[in-house]
């Protein structure tokens, strides 16, 4: 009976040693962290976002832009072209060839041509000018150009003015439409938040708020792409108009003509300028010839017999 008993209680001993452990095991482990907040996430998905969106920024606007392999067709360009002309025509012509460009462009349609700005200065008789700016598809621009230059040289006139300027958005399109697309990522992602409803009145006002601050991001990225890309759809062209002064013409645009023009301007000022200035000078003229009529009349003969006195007494 004693060793049975000896044995029944070390087996006693043994599963309350047992069980002690467990028990002190679970009592020393870390609790489980509890799940993030609604506005954790929220801060951590824009963080993020921003990071992506910036870091591929730099990336593109430091990186060169990769060459493309031998037989491969290069990436598409987005180049936006503004032409410039300068018209010299006969008297008269510049109000007739400036309406007729301008109603060229209005019957092509809005969808090809549309009149950006419209100028007719005439101050002279003879003289006058303006200015006539238009955005097209580059194609009917090319074909418009030659048409005023056949117009100019039908009314007599001539083109002194011609330049194109090209400029590359290739980059500043990519990086925005970049930018377009991680933007409207984010939003998607927090009108999943949204939709959950498993946060605070708080945490989920925070998402409104950033979901409104996203959309507003979003529609003037729009707006700046939409820019973009009209610029490289619709080229700019400016013509200048100006009248062709002959040599010998009345027009006080012409150095000759504005000389003949203002000759007996120029004469009566040249003689009120003498009339001035005699004015002017007239009493310095009085008082220096009385000062010489004292002197000879007065003081230079009594000086001169003083000098002779003296020789005769010798």
């Amino acid at each position: 009976m004693s060793a049975r008993a000896l044995i029944l209680g070390l087996g006693l001993v043994g599963l309350t040693a047992c069980g002690g452990g467990s028990d002190y095991d679970r009592s020393a482990a870390p609790p489980a962290p509890p799940p993030p907040s609604v506005s954790a996430m929220v801060a951590e998905e824009s963080m993020a976002f921003d990071a992506i969106g910036g870091a591929k920024m730099a990336a593109d606007e430091s990186a060169p832009m990769p060459e493309q392999p031998a037989g491969e067709p290069s990436a598409e360009q987005y180049i936006a072209y503004s032409h410039n002309l300068g018209l010299t025509l006969p008297k008269g012509g510049v109000e007739p060839m400036m309406a007729a460009h301008t109603e060229a462009c209005r019957a092509a349609g809005t969808a090809t041509c549309i009149v950006i700005n419209s100028n007719v200065y005439s101050q002279e008789e003879d003289y006058a000018s303006g200015n006539l700016s238009i955005r097209a598809t580059p194609d009917w621009i090319t074909g418009f150009m030659g048409t005023v230059e056949a117009d100019a040289e039908s009314a007599g006139g001539e083109i002194t003015q011609r330049s194109t300027r090209a400029e590359d958005l290739t980059r500043q399109i990519i990086d925005t439409g970049a930018r377009l697309d991680a933007q409207k990522t984010l939003r998607g992602r927090l009108l999943g938040l949204l939709e959950r409803r498993d946060g605070e009145l708080g945490e989920l006002l925070q998402i409104e708020r950033e979901l409104a601050r996203v959309t507003g991001d979003i529609e003037s990225i729009e707006a700046q792409l939409k820019t973009l890309r009209l610029r490289v759809s619709m080229s700019s062209l400016d013509i200048n108009y100006q009248t062709k002064v002959p040599a010998f013409s009345g027009s006080r645009e012409n150095p000759l003509g504005q000389a003949f023009g203002d000759f007996f301007y120029n004469l009566s000022g040249a003689i009120a300028a003498v009339i001035t200035a005699f004015a002017v000078g007239l009493p310095w003229i009085l008082l220096i010839g009385l000062f010489l009529w004292i002197w000879l009349k007065l003081i230079w003969p009594r000086l001169r017999g003083k000098n002779k006195k003296p020789r005769a007494q010798s």
